[in-house]
């Protein structure tokens, strides 16, 4: 038995789990300080880290109680390294090395992507590459061709706003509360999404990139212009045809990368991957086309600790060690 001790503070969320052999939680606590955020309407990144400094070691000290362990039974310490807010990444990629000098314990660096990934490893335990998976968050969205475990390959990425960061500012013209995302995936449930037409970024080229400027453009002056002629705007309705766009790209590079590859399963990573239209259209267009489809618990789609730890732990197997000089890298490529 191999436990590892998982710190993720790549954002707002400061978390710690404890993971045995890359695949069962014992452990997964998350504090989250949105709330502290959501007056700004995003994410300040002086109070995230302030916070972060504040919650660390309590955070820490609650995952291994919960899990019944101490530090010495504690075999390797993960990190997130990056991408994500310098500030933040800094408090946890600092505590998880000093922790590791004090008790001489191997430590390692994880791409916070990575971690998304993983995921799906620990809700699946039957899971294995190679997959395709499509990582969707507010900061991200990239499609990878997993081999193997620690070796991918990009397919696509967005060469401009993220699909979660599109959602969360057009939802902030709705006037919808922070974080929009989920707000905009659960009216979308109740409205038509035919009732407004609006752009499928990058559509018609041979690309397995993605595109959400042009969506977010259009979508705010389609408000705007409502706005200007003095009529409502129908917001489940326009909840329901923005996820559309959004989604219809989504699923279309997902299935074209399968294709491409011949892979016979396709995962979900990511913030996004919490989106129940998301979830349905993904799993529905996988089943008609005979593919595996795997998408993680919500739990574990947003940013916790339980992947950093699982992802750590492979890379590891693999003979990885990082060197406690290791910083934090807020633009890390996976």
């Amino acid at each position: 038995m191999s436990l590892c001790l998982g710190i993720e503070t790549s954002c707002d969320e400061t978390a710690a789990a404890v993971v045995k052999d890359g695949r069962e939680i014992l452990s997964s606590v998350v504090a989250s300080s949105a709330e502290l955020h959501k007056v700004y309407g995003g994410v300040v990144p002086e109070i995230a880290s302030r916070r972060h400094i504040e919650l660390i070691l309590p955070v820490i000290d609650q995952a291994l109680n919960e899990a019944g362990v101490s530090l010495d039974d504690i075999a390797l310490i993960a990190a997130t390294q990056g991408p994500g807010l310098v500030g933040s990444l800094l408090v946890g990629l600092m505590a998880a090395k000093a922790l590791a000098f004090a008790r001489n314990i191997p430590f390692i660096g994880v791409n916070h992507i990575e971690g998304h990934i993983y995921a799906n490893f620990l809700a699946h335990p039957e899971l294995m590459p190679p997959a395709i998976c499509l990582t969707v968050s507010g900061g991200h969205t990239e499609l990878l061709y997993i081999e193997k475990f620690g070796s991918y390959s990009r397919l696509g990425r967005t060469r401009d706003d993220a699909a979660g960061e599109c959602l969360d500012k057009v939802g902030r013209m709705l006037g919808l509360p922070y974080p929009a995302g989920p707000v905009i995936d659960r009216l979308a449930m109740e409205g038509n999404p035919q009732a407004y037409s609006l752009p499928r970024g990058l559509a018609g080229e041979e690309t397995l990139d993605f595109s959400f400027s042009g969506l977010k453009t259009a979508a705010m002056n389609e408000i705007n212009r409502a706005k200007q002629r003095g009529e409502e705007i129908a917001v489940a309705d326009f909840a329901a045809s923005l996820m559309e766009a959004v989604v219809d790209v989504l699923v279309d590079r997902a299935l074209k990368a399968a294709e491409a590859t011949g892979a016979q399963r396709v995962m979900l990573s990511g913030g996004v991957a919490a989106s129940r239209v998301l979830r349905a259209r993904m799993e529905a267009a996988c089943r008609e086309r005979s593919l595996e489809f795997y998408a993680p618990p919500i739990a574990l789609c947003t940013d916790n600790a339980a992947m950093i730890a699982s992802a750590g732990y492979f890379r590891h197997l693999g003979g990885e060690i990082s060197p406690l000089s290791l910083n934090a890298e807020p633009s890390l490529r996976l």
